[in-house]
């Protein structure tokens, strides 16, 4: 029997956090070759720390990029501009070790097949207007606020690196009410603890969670429960690429197959099959066919067409299983090249996901987010 009372907690990090800076480095890689020459072949990695960056991976492109260049305005631009923070764009070190992608994938990828094999998750539920389960959703706007008080200088002694934690209670499977907000930003060393609670209660936390589920007075509050963090960013901890994968998907909702996002091009089903995993899911819901929906994909390397496909409602679902399959089936192209050619992923999109979330997000170049075959799924359907 499902339980429907209970905690969930879902996380979310600052564009400043050292894995964020990575990830948003490996795209913007990625988004500068790809203007250049759609076809080239990505696989992108970053590690960052104290006073340097070093970019590695494989890489096959007709294009130019000036790596270094591209690094040090990505650090800038996330805003870590004065060498007292232990690492900025202007003294870091960019080193890079890249060569090309090894014949034996290109000979399976040029044919059609996927870039890799593995299994790939997407996911949509009715709680939230996003159709995102509510935790990640908030987690989300507590971070990109965390951003927009420290560039809008609301708040000037916020630093770029931060950190949030939302635990929503439900109950009959429905949330209903904030439990607990966390919130850890770094922070100057002239600024108390005791300002500091205020200014996040007051200026971050209030203005963004919503009105029904949030009660101010009766929410748990941790703000920097460590009770100080200056020391932040790459000084304070290592980056690498592709490890936030449960803050870039749905925050511990469902299922993940392991395989990051941020710094490979579309070939690579990890990013492109979870994409249109995301967006079938979505539509389905959308259509009212289920009030969630999970998705799994499965591919071989080499191999075009999915080793397997599973539809997952959780017991939500309005119409028969069988139809939702053949409807999915018949609609939804799920081959890597009837993936990329659906969603228009040979294009410089990516830098915009590789911080707050890949899902969830109405913006421009973010296609798998459209609810465009919902009324022809509910038409079909019936409903």
């Amino acid at each position: 029997m499902a339980r429907n009372n209970y905690l969930f907690t879902s996380e979310s990090v600052t564009e400043g956090h050292p894995d964020k800076i990575a990830d948003q480095i490996s795209d913007g890689i990625l988004d500068a070759i790809i203007a250049q020459d759609k076809h080239s072949r990505v696989a992108c990695e970053t590690i960052l720390t104290t006073g340097l960056a070093f970019v590695a991976g494989e890489i096959s492109t007709k294009a130019y990029v000036e790596i270094p260049d591209l690094v040090r305005s990505i650090i800038k631009d996330v805003g870590y501009t004065d060498a007292r923070w232990g690492f900025d764009y202007h003294t870091c070190s960019v080193l890079t070790s890249i060569h090309n992608q090894s014949g034996d994938i290109a000979q399976g990828v040029d044919s059609g097949g996927a870039g890799d094999q593995g299994l790939m998750f997407g996911y949509a539920s009715n709680e939230t207007e996003e159709l995102m389960p509510m935790p990640i959703v908030l987690a989300h706007r507590l971070t990109r606020r965390l951003a927009e008080v420290r560039k809008k200088k609301i708040l000037p002694w916020v630093l770029p690196d931060g950190k949030s934690q939302v635990t929503i209670e439900y109950r009959d499977g429905r949330p209903s009410r904030v439990d607990t907000i966390v919130v850890s930003t770094q922070h100057m060393d002239n600024v108390t603890n005791k300002q500091i609670e205020k200014d996040v209660i007051e200026k971050v936390i209030k203005p963004v969670m919503p009105k029904g589920i949030y009660d101010p007075t009766s929410v748990k509050y941790h703000i920097n429960p460590t009770g100080r963090f200056v020391v932040g960013g790459p000084m304070g901890d290592t980056g690498l690429t592709g490890r936030k994968i449960i803050v870039d998907t749905y925050g511990g909702v469902g299922s993940h197959g392991g395989g990051a996002f941020s710094g490979k091009d579309p070939s690579k089903v990890d990013r492109s099959a979870s994409y249109m995993a995301r967006y079938i899911a979505k539509n389905l819901v959308a259509a009212g066919l289920a009030e969630k929906c999970e998705i799994q994909l499965a591919y071989a390397i080499g191999v075009a067409d999915p080793v397997s496909i599973l539809i997952h409602t959780k017991d939500t679902e309005n119409v028969e299983i069988e139809l939702i399959d053949k409807l999915v089936r018949k609609h939804f192209p799920l081959t890597p090249r009837g993936i990329i050619e659906h969603l228009k992923l040979r294009r410089p999109i990516y830098r915009a996901t590789a911080a707050y979330g890949h899902f969830g997000r109405n913006e421009p170049g973010f296609t798998w987010e459209k609810t465009d075959k919902a009324r022809i799924l509910a038409k079909e359907a019936g409903l």
